[in-house]
């Protein structure tokens, strides 16, 4: 018996569709209930913006097609399985895959959800998993000075991770106000730029893909303090400058890419580990807050130029499926 599955279509600069696909015959079926939209990647991806010489590297685990277009992409998906090892029948699972109503997969690429961690919440799960691999990256030591400037949706998980440790009091900034999002309720403070205090911290987070917040968390560096980059800038060029408080101060910039485990963690730590880990950490409630609107899966064609906007309001998406 053979299956087929909606699935949204990445065709040209600005286009998208939902299309008909043949699914393969072997692997683990699963149909999806909710998916996440990955906001930076998608966008560069939806206006055709990844560089040529990125096309490999910028391939998510379970990709159909080649950049530019045609490509389907995403690595959000929570669904429950339908058929396939007696051990994952009726599961819900996460899995590294794009937007599609139905996928099979092997079983290694799904990851079964712990009880107290909802469907609705784990399509976080990469996104966490990027947090806490910036989290081994940066070698948080105890009492820590923490900064994180772009509070979108990695600023705000980096946040959550941190401030599960009573050792630290992490620091959160953004050039807009706060957007539906509580520090307080992440035990965190919100701070403008302007009050972000110079020369002041040990380890900086910088996610807002911005020359002008990579330049804050340079000034915002002690001696010898880090800061760890997870911005994605494309082929686009950042102006900084690295003299004054960088040179003198000895600070360092630290690439954070989740595509490999983090140095300090690669010896005792495998991907899968290193996803486990991420999606047990979303069993903390305080995340639904960062889920900030739902689109079902068949109006992605029309919402997806509103949702990935340079402008656009809110943190998350979650996509719901019918």
């Amino acid at each position: 018996m053979g299956f087929s599955a909606d699935a949204l279509i990445y065709t040209a600069p600005g286009e998208v569709q939902v299309n008909r696909v043949p699914l393969d015959p072997a692997g683990v079926l699963v149909r999806t209930r909710f998916s996440g939209i990955s906001r930076g990647t998608e966008r560069l991806i939806f206006n055709g913006l990844v560089p040529p010489g990125e096309y490999q590297r910028m391939r998510a685990p379970l990709q159909v097609g080649d950049f530019p277009f045609p490509v389907r992409y995403g690595y959000a998906a929570v669904g429950t399985v339908e058929a396939g090892p007696e051990d994952l029948l009726g599961r819900q699972v996460f899995c590294l895959h794009p937007h599609q109503t139905l996928f099979r997969a092997d079983p290694g690429m799904l990851v079964p959800l712990p009880d107290d961690v909802p469907p609705e919440r784990a399509i976080l799960a990469a996104n966490a998993e990027t947090a806490l691999n910036a989290i081994w990256d940066a070698d948080v030591h105890p009492g820590c000075r923490c900064l994180i400037v772009g509070a979108g949706l990695l600023g705000w998980l980096i946040a959550a991770l941190l401030s599960r440790r009573s050792d630290l009091s992490p620091r959160i900034t953004d050039i807009r106000p706060e957007t539906g999002v509580k520090a307080d309720d992440f035990s965190v403070r919100f701070l403008k730029p302007d009050a972000v205090e110079r020369q002041a911290y040990d380890v900086i987070f910088h996610t807002s893909a911005s020359a002008g917040g990579l330049q804050t968390a340079i000034d915002a560096a002690c001696f010898e303090g880090r800061v760890i980059e997870l911005s994605w800038y494309g082929d686009r060029p950042v102006s900084v400058d690295l003299g004054g408080n960088f040179h003198a101060n000895r600070v360092s910039i630290i690439s954070s890419q989740v595509g490999s485990v983090a140095r300090r963690r690669r010896a005792s730590h495998r991907y899968r580990d290193r996803l486990e880990q991420a999606i047990a950490a979303l069993s903390d409630p305080r995340l639904d807050a960062l889920i900030t609107e739902e689109v079902p899966f068949f109006d992605l064609p029309d919402a997806l130029p509103r949702l990935l906007a340079t402008d656009a309001p809110g943190i998350a998406t979650r996509v719901v499926y019918p």
